[in-house]
């Protein structure tokens, strides 16, 4: 059996953070999330889709996604029911993160490194490149990769190599 789910859009609010009585850290948020397609001369439709993060997961959710940021949610459908307190019976889907990752750049006015966002201690692995890390950062040993909670260090000259200033070498 499969159940996995992807799903990219702006976060409608703050996720709030809660802890279970035993301390353990869960984050709800809602994505608002564009279909593809709209019906011939009309606009298209958004789903608000239900989320929550456990763990570290839900910890770094938290701390870097605010309302309006570009999130992508990777984990499972999850269906609940429960009873209201009519005592009628209800059911929920909501989507269980296993990873969120950023879908949009840093922010303007932002502080922090500007290789990317680092991770929050703990041990959460930060996003695989391309989600906030330059392309090749931390594949070559040369600046420690991502990982056990730590951010990599600025490369030399911001990560940008230097370009001549000869025409002749464009390829338009």
């Amino acid at each position: 059996m499969l159940n996995h789910i992807t799903i990219m859009g702006r976060l409608t609010r703050d996720p709030e953070l809660r802890r279970t009585g035993s301390g353990v850290a869960v984050a709800s948020f809602t994505v608002a999330v564009d279909r593809d397609m709209a019906p011939q001369g009309q606009e298209k439709e958004t789903d608000f889709i239900d989320c929550v993060a456990w763990r570290n997961t839900g910890e770094f959710v938290s701390k870097y996604f605010t309302k309006g940021r570009m999130a992508v949610v990777s984990g499972r459908l999850q269906i609940r029911s429960w009873k209201d307190k009519d005592g009628n019976n209800r059911r929920t889907a909501e989507v269980v993160a296993d990873n969120v990752y950023f879908g949009d750049s840093k922010p303007e006015g932002s502080q922090g490194n500007q290789g990317g966002y680092s991770a929050p201690a703990g041990g959460y692995s930060a996003p695989a490149p391309g989600y906030g890390a330059p392309a090749g950062y931390g594949t070559d040993g040369q600046y420690g990769g991502y990982g056990g909670g730590y951010a990599a260090p600025t490369p030399p000259n911001g990560g940008f190599g230097v370009i001549d200033d000869d025409d002749a070498q464009l390829p338009f």
